[in-house]
């Protein structure tokens, strides 16, 4: 699945008003009614439909920036992923305008109202980066806060990231464009005059230009640096997750916006639990003996050592719940729990007294799994059905 910024061609830091634009222009590009029969034009305008739809609501975005696609799931905020045109047209009529909604009329009327503006940034824009988390079980389940030291680009302290000996104050106009960043071209053609504008390549659309480099930073406004991130994880966190931290990234050449942080979740093994989901499995070996006749047994938990039962004839294969004793999850407050599966462990180094005392169970009716004693136990279905009762 296409990251949602990308699918409209709007940076991480976009006003919603830019998004807004941003997927009019979409929309109105990969519009059924401008591209009949073309499929892919349908699914490229159902999925800016689908990336407006979380990147326009605050709340979804919010948790969209943070955990990316993941932090979506569960229902509570997902994208629709529309599959009628017309879902499209009723979710977002103020976008289409009135006669989108009943796909009457000219959809693209509601389109060219207003005038176009360019904004231009200055500087370029700090790459963003991406780096790898390592948690434990522990932490996931109680969420933790990190400090770790990040290499990156950060902003030039000599020149205030400028990129000018001196400061901002000792840039001036680009003489090409006037300190506009455009520069018009104007051509004939048989039906008339036509205008594009382009950044201008002088002063690369940024409007100024550098009479003295800053020694320091050679005229980038940015130089190596280490600093320390703090990263606040919340509980429940999974592997793969992205947690995004904004403007964390490379700061800007020339005073333009640092890119961002992208933290990648990674869940370190753990010796005694495997993970599922919010539920964690361990694997309890237990001796006959204990088996046969019941015991109390300690195991390990996520927050020291706990004790569980084990009844008289307990089977190899049968799961004891621990309630409350996994991880919270992430989009809710309940916590997993921690299921304790139990093997019989079957010696294999016997001495021979040990040898004939088994001999003379062999023939007892109590250890034997056939007949009566068969029907008594619980089948593969009964006891799976334990885990969920």
């Amino acid at each position: 699945m296409r990251d949602y910024y990308e699918v409209l061609d709007v940076q991480r830091d976009a006003t919603p008003e830019d998004i807004k634009k941003a997927y009019r222009k979409k929309a109105l590009r990969n519009h059924p009614d401008r591209n009949p029969g073309d499929k892919e034009a349908e699914a490229r305008f159902k999925e800016a439909a689908e990336a407006y739809e979380v990147l326009s609501d605050s709340d979804k975005r919010a948790r969209y920036d943070r955990y990316g696609h993941a932090g979506l799931r569960g229902g509570a905020g997902g994208g629709p992923g529309f599959t009628d045109i017309n879902d499209i047209f009723s979710a977002f009529s103020d976008i289409f305008g009135g006669a989108a909604a009943g796909r009457g009329g000219s959809v693209f009327d509601s389109f060219f109202s207003g005038s176009r503006q360019h904004t231009r940034e200055r500087g370029q824009r700090g790459e963003a980066l991406r780096m790898r988390l390592p948690l434990t079980l522990g932490e996931i389940a109680e969420g933790v806060e990190k400090r770790i030291k990040v290499r990156r680009f950060v902003s030039c302290e000599e020149c205030g990231g400028s990129g000018a000996e001196g400061g901002s104050d000792a840039m001036k106009a680009c003489i090409v464009c006037n300190g506009s960043g455009e520069e018009r071209r104007v051509r004939q053609s048989p039906l008339g005059q036509f205008v594009s504008v382009i950044p201008c390549r002088h002063c690369r659309g940024e409007g100024q230009v550098i009479e003295n480099q800053c020694v320091a930073c050679k005229g980038q406004g940015r130089v190596d640096g280490e600093p320390t991130i703090k990263i606040n994880v919340p509980a429940g966190v999974e592997e793969g997750m992205t947690i995004n931290l904004r403007g964390q990234g490379n700061a800007g050449v020339r005073g333009g916006s640092a890119g961002d942080l992208r933290i990648e979740i990674e869940e370190l093994a753990n010796e005694h639990f495997v993970r599922d989901g919010n539920d964690l499995l361990y694997d309890l070996y237990i001796s006959f003996p204990d088996a046969a006749l019941g015991a109390d047994v300690d195991v390990p938990t996520l927050k020291g050592r706990a004790r569980v039962q084990i009844d008289p004839g307990t089977q190899s294969g049968k799961i004891l719940r621990m309630r409350g004793r996994g991880l919270s999850g992430l989009h809710s407050s309940r916590r997993g729990d921690q299921l304790v599966r139990v093997h019989v462990w079957t010696p294999r180094n016997l001495s021979d007294r040990e040898k004939k005392a088994l001999e003379d169970f062999r023939e007892s009716t109590a250890f034997s799994p056939s007949g009566e004693r068969q029907r008594e136990s619980k089948s593969i279905f009964d006891r799976v059905k334990d885990v969920f009762t």
